[in-house]
């Protein structure tokens, strides 16, 4: 590990040199630590948030907890998942590795299928000594992954239902029986069916925890009681299903806002001269009752933007329950808290819905990193940083040296001067069926450019279609300018930057690296 010699974060860490060298040389033969010794880590995942809320510059969404712990650390304005959809995503961040490494791609395959041996970011928390819980939607719901917890993972009490009305619940049922028998002859767990499901959207007047969110925070404050009379440093993993679909939030949070000031999105259009599988239309909205299959119209539009507006606005008050107890319990100085946002979304950009793609909507997540000590909270950075630091970095604000397999970079520099240069790219990608072929589209993002190689994913040296966006002109990548003869040269320093690829990148920035 290497220790900076300057700064609020390196007394921090310094604090904890003598346990770190002084302890065996092997993370995994580490003695548990005492409370108090370590840091605790309280690491919050949200589903399906944009990073377009106060902190990241968007004031008409209400989000004064998610603005006050932006207060409190760094906001990264430029963080990037790997691939834009839950599972995978998830997989990354919590072990580390890219979707090429852990080989989860989809929504059926569990990590453990490629990596068995692999050690999780909680899995090696607990090696060292943390009491390690985990409460609602870390991992993809059916792959939860037990040797990553002290205590077995718990999601919500029975009491919280995906809907409080008792029309949005019928709804549901009867669609989900009427699908049932093609679900039951399927080989494997499928993308939801044209109108499957119950309602997109649903406002009710009931308290936080009728819905799964509000039961969580509850289930969140209760356990942080118990974890602060613990002898150990404690790792809580904490959850949260809003804003992903249905938009459902108690109706206090809807009439936060006035849906006649609520804009749509201003390029209702695909990407002009993208292949057309680069963004498809949102087929996870079309699994929602009364949902068209084509362009939403504009009144629907509103409706489910306010729905989404309002998803985050309960959510960010359930941040808040876990913020306010922190304090209340005298933890905020001794813990980390990490909140980050799965993967971005769509709201009609593109004449689309939801993730599962390369755009910059769909990559860009939010990711605010709060550190004891840490020298002036409240900035933010433009650093390019991906999922998979957060593993190396939340190792190193405590101390740890991370396992060799982790692929990201820890970004603890960034922590102590967020204006400092940082990598040159970030990576994602995505796979397609198109016409009996597999594709991966493979993208990168640089300081000013979006360059995205589709390629065959059994000769990847087969190219299929290339895009390039240039977000000093065109920050909502409308034009694809890939094949415009003046960008030819441009196209072949990208070319070359991308197939050096993560790797290369990794490599420069540890040769610059003091």
């Amino acid at each position: 590990m290497r220790i900076h010699r300057s700064g609020s974060i390196t007394r921090f860490l310094a604090g904890w040199a003598l346990v770190l060298f002084a302890g065996p040389t092997s993370w995994a033969d580490a003695q548990p630590p005492k409370q108090g010794s370590k840091p605790n880590v309280l690491f919050i995942a949200v589903d399906d948030l944009r990073p377009e809320f106060g902190a990241y510059g968007h004031p008409e969404v209400k989000s004064p907890n998610l603005d006050r712990l932006a207060a409190r650390g760094l906001t990264f304005q430029r963080a990037y998942c790997q691939q834009a959809v839950c599972s995978p995503s998830r997989t990354s961040l919590l072990t580390g590795a890219r979707p090429d490494t852990t080989k989860v791609y989809d929504l059926v395959t569990h990590f453990r299928k490629a990596m068995p041996e692999t050690v999780t970011l909680p899995q090696f928390f607990k090696a060292q000594g943390y009491f390690v819980q985990g409460l609602g939607k870390i991992y993809h719901p059916g792959f939860n992954d037990p040797p990553s917890w002290s205590v077995p993972w718990e999601t919500a009490t029975p009491q919280a239902r995906p809907y409080a009305l008792a029309e949005s619940r019928a709804l549901a049922q009867k669609n989900r029986q009427a699908t049932a028998p093609a679900k039951a002859k399927a080989k494997k767990k499928a993308a939801a069916k044209q109108g499957s499901r119950g309602p997109a959207f649903e406002s009710a007047d009931v308290p936080d925890d009728a819905y799964l969110d509000g039961a969580v925070a509850n289930m969140a404050v209760k356990t942080l009681q118990s974890l602060k009379a613990k002898e150990e440093p404690f790792f809580l993993a904490v959850g949260f299903a809003k804003p992903h679909l249905p938009f459902v939030a108690p109706k206090r949070y809807w009439d936060l806002y006035d849906p006649a000031k609520i804009a749509l999105a201003s390029n209702p259009y695909r990407p002009k001269g993208a292949p057309e599988y680069a963004v498809q239309p949102g087929g996870e909205l079309r699994s929602y009752a009364n949902i068209p299959t084509g362009h939403v119209p504009d009144e629907l539009a509103r409706t489910l933007k306010h729905g989404y507006y309002a998803a985050i606005s309960f959510m960010d008050a359930q941040v808040g329950k876990l913020l306010d107890e922190l304090d209340r319990l005298s933890l905020r100085d001794n813990t980390i808290i990490v909140l980050w946002g799965d993967h971005g979304w769509k709201l009609g950009e593109h004449d689309a819905w939801c993730k599962h793609s390369n755009v910059e909507l769909d990559t860009h997540v939010p990711l605010i990193v709060v550190a004891p000590g840490q020298a002036e909270p409240g900035k933010q950075s433009k650093a390019l940083v991906e999922f998979v630091d957060l593993y190396p970095s939340l190792a190193e604000l405590a101390g740890l040296t991370p396992p060799a397999h982790v692929e990201g970079t820890s970004f603890l520099p960034v922590l102590k001067s967020p204006d400092r240069p940082w990598k040159s790219a970030a990576f994602s990608q995505y796979p397609r069926q198109v016409e009996g072929r597999s594709l991966m589209g493979y993208s990168m993002r640089t300081d000013r450019y979006r360059f995205t190689r589709w390629v065959e994913r059994d000769d990847p040296t087969k190219v299929t279609a290339v895009e390039l966006y240039d977000h000093e002109t065109d920050p909502q990548e409308n034009q694809n300018i890939a094949d415009d003869p003046a960008n030819t040269a441009l196209v072949a320093k990208l070319t070359k930057q991308w197939q050096a690829g993560w790797q290369g990148t990794k490599a420069e920035l540890s040769a610059s690296r003091p």
